[in-house]
């Protein structure tokens, strides 16, 4: 159930996260316990990672986003983008407890100019916090695509060249401490989240042969 006082519930812009694009090979998703289809599609929630192996780099190297409002968008400051094909993705079960992608992390060399470039396509702020990460300040500000909550993290008064980059993912499970003890000592230990009344880890991703910056939380009360 959504909290009516929550500026991240609902379901935000009409512009939803549909696809993320992975360079990494399916085998090593298998190994951490998710379900890939056609050996390459990973279906969390209403979102479908395929997984393309090494041929584009490494990491999150592109989505598809639903609702866009011109058919010719093929980038948002800087990560390719395109329209999806077919129907929406189908959750499949996930062995390490997985149900959904809470957020993705989109880092930005600068905020302003990622923030006009989400609202070019319709998507506007819900909230804005601010923190440190490594002793630095940085800022986050968080949109609502669809299921997804895209956070976008920079500098707050610092900017600089270059496209933005999808730097992570954080998947809601079932039960944090059952996918913590699923992947043992390849996740670090479970700890008080952020967000008030939730649980989170961190997985040791390169353990497990993926590229991908990887967390898992507790559902949302």
């Amino acid at each position: 159930m959504h909290n009516a006082s929550d500026p991240l519930s609902g379901s935000g812009s009409a512009v939803t996260v549909d696809e993320l694009l992975v360079a990494d090979p399916a085998d090593a998703w298998v190994r951490a316990g998710f379900t890939v289809d056609d050996g390459s599609v990973c279906r969390v929630g209403g979102v479908a990672v395929r997984l393309i192996a090494r041929d584009r780099g490494t990491g999150i190297v592109g989505w598809s986003l639903g609702g866009l409002p011109h058919a010719s968008v093929d980038d948002v400051d800087g990560v390719p983008t395109t329209a999806p094909i077919g129907a929406a993705a189908t959750s499949a079960h996930h062995p390490n407890g997985v149900v959904a992608i809470d957020h993705v992390v989109l880092m930005s060399p600068d905020l302003s100019r990622t923030v006009e470039a989400l609202g070019r396509i319709g998507v506007e702020p819900r909230r804005t916090r601010d923190a440190e990460l490594g002793g630095r300040p940085i800022r986050q500000v968080f949109f609502r695509m669809g299921e997804v909550i895209v956070e976008v993290v920079g500098s707050p008064d610092a900017t600089s060249e270059g496209p933005s980059t999808l730097w992570g993912i954080t998947y809601t499970v079932a039960d944090v401490d059952a996918t913590a003890s699923f992947f043992g000592d390849r996740t670090g230990p479970v700890k008080d989240a952020v967000q008030p009344g939730r649980r989170i880890t961190t997985l040791r991703h390169h353990d497990l042969g993926m590229s991908v910056r990887s967390a898992m939380i507790s559902a949302r009360r």
